[in-house]
């Protein structure tokens, strides 16, 4: 064999080597990357990267939920998204059979009920993949309002259509969703966002498409006064935090107290500084306050520093990012100091994580199940879901029926805006009349609950309405 050959022949199997290797090591990080990802929380179907705002959006087609889906359920999707109606029906009824507490499939189930009849179409926004929880909680109240408004003959006989939106509670991508859901004509009014973050953020897009949005769950004071198309069903900060104070101060005559917030949440910054102001009008004084975003943050150091300054009370108003952190605090704290804190706290993980140390803390929120045992919305919650509710899915119903309510009076986005800026406005919702303020909020009480060992949960722990005179500012 020639030289020139010999040296093709070792050049080929180089190539080859190399081509051999390169394939191994490309499988091997491929592998890699699948077993680096983490399947323990739902994710959205999509990649919230790459993503458009439309890819986002859902009235059946596809669900907005990683995780183990039936069967049924992955049935009706592809039929749904075929226009296939009756074979969607079937399939989401089977699926509502194997988990009665889904509400994206009780929504799916009701459009698919509509198919192709002239209907009125909302949409809901809510953080599908960072908090499934809190999403769920509120779908559960849009889901139900839905599903009563079209079993009673819909909206002046034309049934009402939900669309479903994942924003992340990251406020570009709430915008994205907004203008999304402004730029269709059909969509006449959002029940969303979830914090005040996303709110803010989205709020410029909805006052330019004159499309109305009613939040249940964003607090912040900053969006009072902030468009004539915002709304919400909840009680702000302002509120909440003089209920707080009022109960500090008169109930367990603590006066001296330190406040745990996150600096980066328009929510934390929101209920901190009315909650400054409150407990000074009531003759207190916060003392120390804590960065819950800092990296160097010691729950441990900082209830010392707090104890050491003369602290008798800490108030936590994190928001969902820094949740854990607070409830370090209260483990640290075990029980030393008592335990005021916002509406995030009130959260399943507190019970689980919180557990002895948490009992006897006091929360605010805008509603409670058990000062509601008797409502009808109670009372039908309960037979849809199998399960009590909370005040996310209270607060969601109320807006969207408060959005029914209006679009009954005039199916436009300038009618619903006008109906809901109306003074003669008031109809009964989950927490009591619907009625809004010039400003955009709602003028409702805050309901105090602490936390007492119980079964209802399964964590052995549960919130428990304080009794009513202890709740008012």
């Amino acid at each position: 064999m020639s030289q020139k050959k010999e040296t093709v022949i070792l050049l080929l199997a180089i190539l080859v080597t190399l081509g051999l290797l390169g394939i191994g090591g490309w499988l091997f990080k491929k592998q890699t990357e699948n077993k680096s990802v983490s399947t323990d929380k739902p994710t959205l179907n999509i990649d919230s990267s790459t993503s458009t705002a439309k890819e986002r959006i859902s009235f059946g087609e596809k669900s907005l939920l990683l995780g183990e889906i039936s069967t049924a359920k992955k049935a009706g999707l592809e039929a749904m998204a075929a226009k296939k109606y009756h074979e969607a029906i079937t399939n989401f009824q089977a699926a509502l059979k194997l988990k009665s507490n889904d509400p994206e499939t009780l929504i799916f189930l009701t459009n698919a009920q509509i198919g192709t009849n002239k209907s009125y179409t909302i949409a809901v926004s809510v953080p599908m993949a960072v908090y499934p929880d809190g999403a769920l909680e509120v779908l559960r109240g849009v889901a139900q309002a839905q599903a009563e408004i079209n079993s009673t003959g819909g909206i002046n006989g034309v049934p009402l259509l939900l669309a479903i939106a994942s924003d992340d509670d990251k406020p570009e991508i709430a915008q994205q969703v907004a203008k999304s859901l402004a730029q269709d004509p059909k969509v006449l009014g959002v029940v969303g966002h979830f914090t005040s973050d996303t709110t803010l953020a989205a709020k410029n897009v909805y006052d330019a498409a004159q499309l109305v949005a009613i939040s249940p769950v964003s607090t912040a004071v900053k969006l009072s006064n902030s468009s004539h198309y915002i709304f919400r069903t909840v009680p702000s900060d302002y509120i909440a935090a003089r209920a707080l104070a009022s109960y500090m101060v008169k109930n367990i005559q603590r006066k001296n107290v330190a406040v745990y917030f996150n600096s980066q949440s328009d929510y934390s910054q929101s209920i901190k500084a009315e909650f400054m102001t409150a407990v000074s009008l009531e003759g207190g004084q916060v003392v120390s306050e804590f960065d819950l975003s800092k990296s160097d943050f010691s729950a441990a150091s900082s209830v010392d520093v707090a104890t050491k300054q003369g602290v008798q009370a800490l108030m936590l108003a994190p928001n969902e990012d820094v949740l854990d952190k607070s409830l370090q605090v209260i483990q640290v704290n075990q029980k030393r100091l008592p335990i005021l804190g916002g509406d995030d706290v009130y959260n399943p993980k507190t019970l689980e994580i919180g557990r002895d140390a948490a009992v006897g803390m006091v929360l605010a929120v805008p509603w409670h199940i058990d000062a509601n045992r008797n409502s009808a919305f109670v009372q039908q919650s309960r037979q849809l879901w199998h399960a009590d509710v909370n005040w996310r899915t209270a607060l969601a119903y109320d807006a969207a029926r408060a959005l029914i309510v209006a679009m009954q009076k005039n199916p436009t986005r300038t009618g619903v805006q006008q109906a809901l800026a109306s003074g003669d406005f008031a109809p009964t919702g989950a927490s009591g009349v619907i009625r809004f303020l010039p400003s955009g909020d709602r003028n409702a009480p805050i309901q105090l609950v602490t936390i007492v060992p119980g079964q209802r949960s399964r964590t052995g722990y549960d919130f428990v309405p304080l009794p009513s005179k202890s709740t008012n500012p």
